[in-house]
């Protein structure tokens, strides 16, 4: 059937509400936080100062960045409940399961930060703060390692990294790891932000929301792509195979992962920014691999389908070098854009309307009702 005049599939180019949250210039390859360049916050700013800037819309003085990380720390560690919950979760569940029903769960130890407003910023410090603990609680029960510990005075680039891989991090992967969260914070109108807006604009809590962006954030559309990418490069194995593995798959009519955007008609500074990171992390762990088959199939893929890179192309190999298994590349996107998430959702308090859009009828009318002792 054709599509119906006027029917804009997936709502593409639809705008749907205004923010001042973030903007991306497709046709320029620009992407902006709160007014600022993401290549300027990516080469200047740490994780903490983006997600004060996302939720307060300007960036912090020293004494209100401190008074962040204290937060931070201060409200790391997961209830006693919750662990006991997390860990009589199956190990072989989907870390993004698990991250889903523990979000939800959360809400039932902080009621006085689930009441929908301008209060809930309490709560998207909370949930921003606590999503590595809980990551790090169900990968280290799977590895049979000891309870995580809340670490506050670190940052929490250099805390999801301890809490999650058992150990002290360098100071080249905790910077590393710090852009990764910077560039993944916020991205507009994506599919989990949308959900997010959604939920809060039926009045429902901030936990509410982002257990409906979690949610959204596991399709495989929507998240993993990532995961999908390094598939691809263990595929490969070696450069000599790049040509013949990305032709044929492109014969097939099979997606590439990592290229291509619905809104970039350029190259995503994300993936920019996250090539020089896989190289830098791979020559400091003395390990090009990764990097040279990206750069190879990059080439490739260039040339037969003008595609751009985006950011999933790169970062896959970043967090493989920083050690992290290939089922929590997701989870660690969640980590980072619950900043963005939270933002949304406390914008979306601001100007409340409740989101329902019109679908376009292209069913039958009029149909004779026939009584079930009649019916075929």
């Amino acid at each position: 059937m054709a599509e119906p005049q006027g029917v804009q599939r997936g709502l593409q180019d639809v705008v749907a509400l205004e923010s001042r949250i973030c903007f991306i210039d497709g046709r320029q390859g620009r992407l902006i936080y709160q007014g600022y360049d993401i290549r300027d916050l990516a080469a200047r700013s740490t994780f903490e100062e983006v997600a004060y800037l996302l939720w307060y819309g300007r960036l912090p003085n020293a004494t209100q960045l401190e008074e962040l990380k204290g937060r931070f720390g201060t409200v790391r560690a997961l209830p006693p409940p919750l662990v006991d919950q997390i860990d009589r979760m199956p190990i072989e569940a989907h870390p993004m399961d698990i991250l889903r029903t523990a979000v939800s769960a959360l809400a039932g130890f902080e009621p006085e930060e689930t009441r929908p407003g301008a209060s809930s910023i309490g709560g998207a410090q909370r949930l921003t703060a606590v999503l590595p603990s809980i990551l790090a609680q169900f990968h280290r029960r799977r590895k049979g390692l000891p309870l995580v510990r809340a670490r506050p005075e670190l940052s929490q680039a250099a805390y999801l990294l301890y809490a999650v891989l058992d150990r002290e991090p360098t100071e080249l992967e905790t910077r590393a790891m710090d852009v990764a969260l910077i560039l993944h914070a916020d991205h507009e109108l994506n599919a989990s932000t949308f959900a997010a807006r959604v939920t809060a604009s039926t009045l429902s809590d901030l936990y509410s929301a982002v257990t409906s962006a979690v949610g959204t954030l596991k399709g495989p559309l929507h998240g993993g792509a990532n995961e999908r990418v390094m598939e691809l490069l263990d595929e490969i194995g070696t450069p000599e195979r790049v040509e013949e593995i990305v032709h044929g798959k492109l014969s097939r009519h099979e997606r590439i992962m990592g290229f291509g955007h619905r809104v970039y008609k350029v190259e995503d500074p994300r993936a920019t920014i996250l090539r020089e990171w896989s190289r830098k992390v791979g020559e400091n762990k003395g390990d090009l691999h990764y990097y040279e088959l990206l750069r190879r199939v990059e080439e490739v893929v260039h040339r037969e389908k003008g595609l751009y890179p985006n950011v999933d192309l790169y970062s896959g190999s970043v967090y493989s070098l920083l050690g992290f298994p290939a089922d929590l590349f997701t989870p660690i996107f969640a980590a980072s854009r619950v900043a963005g998430w939270t933002a949304h959702v406390l914008e979306e308090y601001q100007d409340l309307r409740l989101i329902r859009p019109t679908a376009k009828y292209v069913g039958a009318v009029d149909l004779p009702y026939v009584p079930i002792g009649q019916r075929s």
